[in-house]
């Protein structure tokens, strides 16, 4: 019993580790991804510029991220 209970154990973690290998991304598939379109924040500039903005005018720490403004009241 002890015997079958680790050749299954051992076949399961076997399996576990090969479902991986044919999910991945194809090396051909790799520059739809690189596009600048598919990006989080597609112009960084144009978006540190804004922040840059919208930091400056509602003197307020981190500009979207931290709520309250630069008179001290949340």
């Amino acid at each position: 019993m002890k015997l079958i209970t680790m050749i299954l154990c051992t076949v399961l973690v076997a399996c576990q580790f090969s479902g991986c290998s044919s999910m991945g991304v194809q090396p051909w598939e790799r520059d739809l991804l690189a596009r600048d379109s598919m990006q989080l924040d597609p112009d960084y500039f144009d978006t540190f510029y804004d922040e840059h903005i919208y930091f400056s005018k509602e003197a307020s720490t981190g500009g979207r991220g931290v709520g309250g403004g630069g008179c001290g009241c949340n």
